[in-house]
């Protein structure tokens, strides 16, 4: 074999090659856009226009979703409200860490067997900021501290705003906040901290943790009459989950919070994830807003 000709074979295998590195590369690219996620909001959620940048807290401009009732345009009426956290991960798998909540899913379903409904405000988390933002005191380790700054901003600025634009029953008693981990936290601390506005708390696999300071907060808060809690954690969710979870249900009942108003449940198998929350938020908002008391009612 001469000189020439193994050039030209060379040049041939180093050919195709390439050809079948770029079919590689091109198919990769194809398969990437075959599995992006699809959006699977339900036609009665909306984010809205308006973006929110808190003063204080950051420079990023908030996003807020909104899910209205599916009888919301036909009707007159007014509807309790529930004001969520991290709002990417409520009603669309597009958005979503490692799953959605499926909440509109769960309410619609609510709707046409009972008839019930709520208004939804979801607020997006600020991503790399989010422990500032759901944390009132800071932690030696992760940092964190500027709850109070949020809180203030649904308290304040976002529920007027959506009062004054949507039909809603503004009072406490129909007004929740829930959250899952530091959203569970600063739920707990919304709710306790200004129960004249958060009639209703759901506090889920709340991140006790963060700092000692929840303690002396809940014995300075802790002894609400009217406001009702539910407090969920699952029992896989790591050493001190369950045993702090536990622990404030106690200390709250001996400052004076009516057992009644209070509901502390440690699911089997639970673990610190979207899909546990998932499963457990008809629970939570049924114990909040009394639904089957008012079921019976209605039939």
């Amino acid at each position: 074999m001469n000189r020439i000709t193994i050039l030209v074979i060379t040049f041939l295998l180093v050919f195709m090659s390439c050809n079948k590195k770029k079919s590689e590369e091109k198919e990769e690219i194809q398969t990437e856009k075959t599995i992006e996620k699809l959006s699977t909001k339900a036609a009665n959620v909306s984010i809205l226009q308006t973006t929110f940048v808190i003063n204080g807290l950051n420079d990023i401009a908030h996003k807020i979703w909104l899910y209205l009732p599916p009888n919301y345009t036909t009707s007159t009426e007014k509807y309790d409200v529930i004001y969520m956290h991290d709002a990417q991960n409520l009603f669309d798998d597009a958005t979503s860490f490692v799953g959605e909540w499926g909440i509109d899913e769960t309410l619609n379903t609510l709707y046409k067997n009972t008839g019930k409904n709520f208004i939804v405000v979801g607020i997006e988390n600020g991503g790399e900021k989010r422990i500032e933002e759901y944390t009132p005191w800071k932690n030696e380790k992760y940092g964190g501290g500027k709850g109070a700054i949020y809180i203030n901003f649904l308290v304040n600025k976002l529920k007027p705003f959506i009062d004054k634009k949507y039909r809603t029953k503004p009072a406490a008693e129909n007004t929740a906040i829930i959250g899952s981990s530091l959203g569970g936290l600063i739920s707990f601390y919304g709710g306790l901290k200004h129960p004249e506005t958060f009639g209703k708390i759901g506090a889920l696999s709340t991140s006790f943790w963060f700092s000692n300071k929840v303690i002396t907060f809940a014995e300075e808060n802790g002894n609400q009459k009217k406001t009702k809690l539910f407090l969920l954690v699952g029992d896989k969710e790591g050493d001190s989950m369950v045993p702090d979870t536990e622990n404030m249900s106690e200390l709250l009942i001996d400052l004076g919070f009516p057992t009644q108003n209070l509901k502390t449940k440690i699911a089997a198998n639970g673990k610190h994830t979207e899909s546990f929350w998932k499963a457990e938020f008809l629970e939570v908002i049924t114990f909040l807003f009394n639904l089957e008391n008012n079921e019976r009612t209605n039939n």
